[in-house]
């Protein structure tokens, strides 16, 4: 953060507690953080995709796909943490490339990320519209989607406060759903709910526990990958968080254990209970999500409401934490001059309203695309904005390997680090190469026919032009250079 009297040795006592040095308001406590850390993480991506990757990869593959992309997304937090405990800014990894890579690297990301999370706002008003008509079939879809528009607005535009309350509730629901269900299916598997004790039984089925082989596996990787996708918000969200230095770490430290215990735990307890072989598993209904079977199976009659009633909290929770990061990335995009000036104004409550209804704007324009032309203008979108997540992790591990790097070149102690990464380079050279393989996997299939799909490679891979082409345009026109690593600004 950058202000008249540059705040030296991390000295956060001269930050007032409710505000820093650009205006917004330091209201995110500790317990908010690490539920939208957490929250970020459950979502339909556990609740419906968790099936088809087990019907796909067998359950020792999905269990397998999920603990090697989970190890992934550890050390990528932990180098993120590493930076936003020091620097705790809501540009975040847009920012931290401009300081330790390249100006241009912070201008392509900062826009990739807001685009990113624009176009899921679309998505998940979409996914809200089908979701309401399992309980009102005839109903139209425009009302549900501007409800819910309207009421993740207010959520962002009242205070930070109020979307870290309404973030911290989202995810408390979905945080029980997922013990009731581990402690609920445990029970079923070894007879103590009454019925046939399982065991193991289900792993033993065909080829099970894997099935397909490694390219099974690498199409779970991808599936994993997004369903992680949103613990990053944690970096954007360290420009408002009371007391950063302590509270991303602690945040930061709880996801590794809550990723293994939810998703391992999760896909093992429907893996045992379901054999990978039900054709229901691949079926992304929630009527048949896995989480439904399994408590239809346990004799709850209202299993398939109450997994819709759970999977609209998660998608609210997607949705509302999706406009709280695109607006900040917009407004610290526009206070460093990357984005038009009038972005970057704050109401008095230190919300970026301008930058917010931009955001609510482009995304409800997404949405509507969704109704023309049979959507594919509105597939096209959401395609290109599939990888733009993976693109904003590369530039987290890029970002932390520098950034550490600088730190030791310019002769600073590493004591004086709020929170240091454990196994430094490896985290973050392993975080970049696991996320480089998923990148460029996204649509492996399209290369291996007689014939390459020219159809599917450009549907899969449009996010990546995209991002070269803001960052070699930006390069070209403002004519920026790597940062040399004793030049990097590591001032906070």
């Amino acid at each position: 953060m950058q202000s008249s009297n540059a705040l030296k040795n991390n000295d956060y006592n001269s930050i007032p507690p409710n505000k820093d040095t650009t205006g917004l308001r330091r209201s995110l406590k500790s317990r908010h953080l690490t539920m939208i850390s957490l929250g970020g993480t459950i979502g339909t991506g556990l609740f419906l995709a968790s099936g088809g990757a087990i019907h796909g990869a067998g359950p020792g593959g999905a269990i397998l796909s999920y603990i090697i992309i989970g190890i992934m997304v550890y050390f990528l937090m932990q180098g993120l943490a590493e930076m936003a405990a020091y620097m705790p800014v809501a540009g975040s990894f847009s920012t931290y490339a401009t300081k330790f890579v390249d100006p241009s690297l912070g201008f392509a990301l900062g826009w990739n990320y807001w685009y990113n999370w624009a176009i899921t706002i679309a998505a998940e008003l979409s996914a809200v519209t089908m979701i309401m008509k399992f309980w009102f079939p005839h109903s139209p879809s425009y009302i549900w989607s501007g409800i819910f528009l309207v009421l993740m607005f207010l959520l962002n535009y009242l205070s930070v406060k109020g979307f870290g309350e309404a973030e911290y509730w989202f995810s408390l629901i979905k945080v029980v759903t997922v013990i009731i269900f581990i402690i609920t299916g445990t029970l079923m598997i070894f007879g103590i709910m009454g019925g046939e004790a399982v065991g193991f039984k289900n792993f033993s089925i065909g080829d099970a526990p894997f099935h397909g082989g490694f390219m099974a596996m690498l199409g779970i990787f991808m599936a994993a990958g997004f369903s992680f996708q949103g613990t990053e918000l944690l970096g954007v969200a360290a420009g408002e968080t009371e007391d950063p230095s302590k509270s991303i770490p602690r945040a930061v430290k709880s996801v590794f254990w809550r990723i293994l215990l939810f998703y391992v735990l999760a896909i093992l307890v429907i893996g045992l209970l379901i054999p990978y072989t039900n054709e229901n598993l691949a079926n992304g209904d929630i009527s048949v999500s896995p989480f439904t079977l399994v408590f239809q199976k346990a004799g709850i009659a209202f299993a398939a409401s109450l997994m819709n009633a759970v999977i609209l909290t998660a998608v609210l929770s997607a949705g509302n934490s999706g406009m709280y990061a695109s607006t900040r990335m917009l407004w610290d995009l526009a206070r460093e001059g990357k984005a038009p000036k009038f972005l970057g104004k704050l109401n008095k409550n230190g919300v970026p309203v301008n930058a917010l209804i931009v955001t609510t704007l482009v995304g409800t324009l997404a949405f509507l695309a969704s109704f023309f032309g049979d959507g594919t203008v509105y597939v096209w979108l959401l395609n290109a904005s599939g990888m733009s997540g993976f693109i904003a992790w590369l530039g987290i591990a890029v970002c932390h390997y520098r950034f550490r790097r600088a730190f030791t070149t310019q002769g600073k102690d590493l004591s004086i680090l709020p929170y240091k990464a454990k196994l430094f380079p490896f985290g973050p050279l392993f975080a970049f190469t696991i996320c480089a393989i998923v990148v460029l996997g996204q649509n492996y299939s399209a290369f291996t026919g007689v014939k390459i799909d020219w159809n599917g490679v450009l549907v899969s891979y449009i996010g990546l032009p995209l991002f070269l082409i803001l960052w070699i345009g930006h390069k070209m026109i403002k004519k920026t250079k790597i940062v040399p690593l004793n030049k990097c600004d590591l001032e906070v």
